[in-house]
């Protein structure tokens, strides 16, 4: 069995292709996106700090190996960065930011994510990639899915204040936001 939870060794490193460098300074735009609390949300109606983190697709244990999967810069890693923001939910609330991650999945496959896991944050489907059109964010290709690379907003008030593009490892990427919250928002 796999463990979704364990980055393997020697992963490709994804490097920063420039496909986010418009996004710092934008308002996020009026759009809403099912939730895995069943509601609707709208992240450019948000008030206060948001931390986004798009990622590509959560693996289930049971299902098929992905194959060529870490051979992709950059894809491997949604479980161990989610499990990463469930960690450190507290104290991103603490620095007073609400948390978000956002797929191109399916509702369904997030809420049994967001199950397994125990995620006390939700999650987002932009299936429709409308979102994901509307922001200009990059994406991939994988066995005939389109999903989107993996980075991290920090919103606030509706603008995105600070961009993390690529993100690596994904696993270090709550502590990252962290850092930077800390930093510029004390």
């Amino acid at each position: 069995m796999k463990d979704l939870h364990v980055l393997p060794d020697n992963l490709p490193v994804p490097q920063d292709d420039g496909a986010c460098d418009h996004l710092q300074g934008m308002q996020m735009p009026s759009l809403s996106l099912p939730s895995t609390a069943n509601r609707a949300v709208d992240l450019g109606s948000e008030s206060g700090m948001v931390v986004v983190y798009f990622y590509p697709m959560t693996g289930r244990p049971d299902g098929p190996p992905m194959t060529g999967w870490n051979e992709i810069p950059g894809a491997r890693g949604c479980t161990p960065q989610s499990c990463a923001f469930r960690d450190h939910h507290a104290e991103l609330h603490g620095l007073g930011a609400a948390v978000y991650g956002v797929s191109a999945q399916s509702s369904e496959d997030q809420k049994e994510a967001a199950q397994r896991l125990h995620l006390p944050f939700e999650l987002l489907s932009d299936s429709a990639l409308e979102l994901t059109s509307a922001l200009r964010l990059p994406t991939f290709e994988y066995h005939g899915l389109r999903l989107i690379k993996r980075l991290t907003l920090i919103i606030e008030d509706g603008k995105i204040v600070k961009v993390f593009y690529p993100v690596f490892p994904p696993n270090e990427n709550a502590d990252n936001v962290i850092a930077w919250l800390r930093a510029n928002r004390a």
